[in-house]
């Protein structure tokens, strides 16, 4: 395989030892509650906490897809480490994670770069970028073997989540892809200014409104570190015919450490036919 993109937060966000990280995972997953769901699930918002405090969140989502078959995984995230104009895309050979190598679908990400205006290589993005890596686990034990294709966005603004999605929906064509938008909500207020906040995302993840999560994290009214993610998701997801969403699961890292002075938000849902 040609490059590959080593881990960076096995053995702290998430365990190292692969053992003990494929129990963890299904453990989240027989912790999750019993959803009845019938729907062909398109898209999927889960958080990228470590998973002390953001796993059971994400494996509420997860969980729906285990066993199921996607030709692609999209996986969208914001850049934390590296500042820089529109959406990076990793385009060739894997990433690794204690369980394996993931290899990148490197048709898709070569297509949609030569497409889109906006999607470009910058290798810098995804060396230390945590918001991608950590949804890989989740996902090698959900759906086993599988392709990705990993985004990094470093603009977040209407206009790239328009094209980006535009983007993703034209190279999907046919294919049978699922979009990840990776992303946490308010970050460190005290747990009853968050709870009001991530109130605020959630309305708009549950009407599946892209603009009007975009304008209310524009003017304040809510926070997301990963706002675009999320409405990309929601954009392709409607593309695609998804008019349906459920919003799993949301706690903050109140609701694990017991401090509540200075949290973090977290929120799972997914976007279906």
């Amino acid at each position: 395989m040609k490059t590959i993109r080593k881990s960076v937060i096995a053995g702290s966000w998430y365990p190292g030892n692969p053992d003990v990280l494929r129990r963890d995972i299904e453990g989240y997953f027989r912790s999750a509650a019993e959803i009845k769901f019938d729907g062909d699930i398109m898209a999927i918002v889960a958080p990228h906490a470590g998973y002390i405090y953001s796993g059971q969140i994400a494996a509420q989502a997860y969980k729906l897809i285990c066993g199921k078959r996607y030709d692609t995984v999209v996986i969208i995230g914001p850049s934390h480490r590296v500042a820089f104009h529109g959406v990076s895309v990793y385009p060739e050979g894997g990433y690794q994670t204690p369980l394996g190598i993931v290899r990148i679908d490197e048709a898709f990400a070569h297509e949609i770069s030569s497409l889109s205006k906006v999607v470009h290589n910058i290798p810098a993005a995804h060396l230390q970028e945590h918001s991608i890596e950590i949804q890989l686990p989740f996902l090698q034990v959900a759906l086993g073997e599988f392709s990705f294709v990993p985004l990094v966005m470093g603009d977040q603004d209407e206009n790239i989540c328009w094209e980006l999605a535009q983007a993703i929906k034209h190279v999907a064509r046919e294919r049978k892809i699922l979009v990840v938008g990776s992303s946490d909500l308010s970050h460190f207020h005290n747990y009853q200014e968050a709870a009001k906040l991530d109130a605020v995302a959630i309305k708009r993840l549950e009407e599946v409104d892209a603009e009007g999560l975009l304008k209310c994290l524009s003017d304040h009214s809510t926070e997301a570190c990963g706002g675009g993610p999320m409405a990309v998701a929601m954009l392709v997801a409607r593309k695609m015919g998804a008019i349906k969403s459920k919003v799993l699961k949301y706690a903050n890292s109140g609701d694990i450490s017991g401090d509540k002075s200075s949290v973090v938000g977290y929120v799972s849902a997914v976007y279906y036919q």
